[in-house]
């Protein structure tokens, strides 16, 4: 299998550490792209010429939700998903959280790079609002992260961890202590620690 991916993506990292903590990662070959560059053929790979991409046997899957899913489809320990109950709604409705705190922080960093002049100000006040009431949610249900490793958990981690790489002006650990608290201690994981990116 070949992921394509950008070190900095929120998005493949979580792919990434999903891959370390299911044991697949020796069988994904990782192919840095650039997507900025029309040139770079994700394109072929994605319509719609995002990242990740998980190239397969079966043809590319995208985006990261599927292709975590299906990385937990093949081995035959713990599931990230849980296969049903309170459980796996608890686990989709954190990832649903994080990945929405995500889309907000990826939308903020699109704009902030346009010509300042160009820049819309409301709008980039509007999903910061969106990460506030994120972390807002995220600090309430705090306990909630603690035990199982799901894919709610791993979301959530990089969720925070793209806070830290993109926006330390936030300092959201001053405002959020029980999830600082959490992230510490996920943070030590090894999946973690060798999917750090650097600004």
């Amino acid at each position: 299998m070949k992921l394509l991916y950008s070190s900095t993506s929120p998005y493949a990292r979580k792919v990434r550490i999903t891959a370390f903590e299911t044991g697949l990662h020796d069988r994904i070959e990782l192919v840095p792209i650039d997507t900025t560059n029309p040139a770079s053929g994700l394109s072929a790979h994605n319509p719609l010429s995002k990242i990740p991409v998980l190239e397969t046997e079966f043809g590319p899957l995208y985006d990261s939700p599927v292709i975590c899913e299906y990385l937990d489809s093949l081995h035959d320990g713990p599931k990230l998903f849980p296969a049903a109950g309170s459980a796996r709604w608890n686990a989709l409705r954190w990832q649903a959280l994080a990945d929405g705190l995500l889309d907000a922080a990826l939308l903020i960093r699109h704009e902030s790079i346009r010509p300042v002049e160009y820049q819309f100000e409301p709008y980039i006040e509007k999903q910061k609002g969106k990460i506030l009431g994120a972390l807002d949610a995220m600090e309430k249900g705090a306990a909630d992260l603690e035990g199982r490793l799901t894919i709610g958990t791993i979301t959530a981690a990089c969720a925070l961890g793209y806070l830290d790489l993109r926006f330390t002006d936030l300092a959201w650990r001053e405002s959020y202590p029980n999830l600082a608290k959490w992230h510490k201690a996920f943070a030590a994981r090894s999946s973690y620690v060798d999917t750090l990116a650097k600004a």
